[in-house]
Parts: structure tokens; C-alpha cells; sequence
């Protein structure tokens, strides 16, 4: 399926496009937002000084950087409060049956096609859950927490470390802290 936005259609994804997510165990460790198949996790929360913006525009550019050119899934979480881009489009279910709307696009949608969400407040943009086609990577924040996980290869989460701590680092661009996190650790 394909809607229209922008002047262009969108691919509306499926279960099929997520099933490698479903499944999750419940609890405070990354295992809950992803597989378990990286080589590295981390977490990262809003930044405290309001600058939701560039840290969002900083975690885009680390990804971009860091991935072949593809599309990428994006998945907008469907409270009721935050908006999810295609109003009419499927929703597929994941976690505990949340409703998501997903949508192949790319980074600048990613950026641009809403503004406010749960971790944002009314300041932030990011999708729920995204990832590129070859999941090589993905980034999920669920509905309760007030951070994002993230799993992908090392080079990944090192490429945007101002510190060289092997738990905590700062986005060299933002100054927002981030943590490195095993997979059973604790993710708040």
C-alpha cells in the first residue's frame, strides 16, 4: 500500500516489514525495544537544555553517515496525543500491541514530517522506531520510557563519543549525554 504526502507516495508497511521486533520480553533492558543481535547498545535521553532539535539532527547525522544510502522504516507510535504522519494508513501492532503507523521514507522525513512526540515534548521530531531496510541498525523509544535505545555495530555509537569513558559518553555535537549499555543491563 501507498499514500500520498508531499506530492509523492510512501510504501505503508506491514507486520511483515517489523516482525523482526515482535516478540519483545517486558522490562528495562534494551532486549525490550530490540533483538539481541548487535555488537553494541546504548541509550540516550532528551537533552535537558531544550535543544531537542540539534540532538535529534545529530543522532540523523551519525546514522546517516554510518549507513549505506537506503530507504529507512519509520514508525510512528499511535497514542492519540502525538501526531503519526498518515492518519488513514494500517497500523501494525508491536511490544504489547501498540498501535504504530510505519512508512518507508529516509532521514529528512524523519526530521521533518512531525513535531512533537513523547520524548520531545512539542520540540521534538523523531520517530518512535526507525531503522534502515538492511537493519543494520535501529533506534525505538517506547511509550513509557523517556529515553531511546539503540543497537547497531560499535563504530555506530563510538562515531559520535566526545568522551572515551567505556559507559558514558556526550554527543560530540550536542553535549547530550548518552550511555553504552549491555544487553541485560538496566537501560534507564
Amino acid at each position: 500500500m501507498e499514500l500520498s504526502r508531499d506530492g509523492q507516495s510512501w510504501r505503508i508497511g506491514t507486520a511483515l516489514d517489523v516482525a523482526w521486533l515482535a516478540d519483545r520480553p517486558g522490562g528495562v533492558t534494551v532486549a525490550t525495544a530490540m533483538p539481541l543481535v548487535f555488537e553494541a547498545y546504548g541509550t540516550f535521553d532528551k537533552p535537558d537544555h531544550g535543544a531537542e532539535g540539534d540532538h535529534e539532527r545529530a543522532v540523523v547525522d551519525v546514522l546517516r553517515r554510518n549507513t549505506p544510502e537506503q530507504p529507512w522504516w519509520l514508525g510512528y507510535l499511535d497514542t492519540g496525543a502525538h501526531d503519526v504522519v498518515f492518519l488513514s494508513a494500517p497500523r501494525v501492532s508491536l511490544y504489547w500491541d501498540w498501535p504504530y503507523v510505519l512508512v518507508q521514507a529516509g532521514p529528512d522525513e524523519a526530521l521533518g514530517w512531525r513535531t512533537g512526540h513523547m520524548r520531545g515534548g512539542m520540540h521534538g521530531a523523531l520517530p518512535d522506531l526507525f531503522f534502515p531496510v538492511d537493519r543494520s541498525w535501529v533506534v525505538s523509544g517506547l511509550w513509557d520510557d523517556t529515553w531511546n535505545c539503540v543497537g547497531g555495530p560499535e563504530v555506530l555509537l563510538d562515531s559520535s563519543r566526545a568522551s572515551r569513558s567505556p559507559t558514558h559518553a556526550v554527543c560530540s555535537r550536542t553535549g547530550t549525554p548518552y550511555r553504552l549499555v549491555a544487553p541485560a543491563t538496566d537501560a534507564r
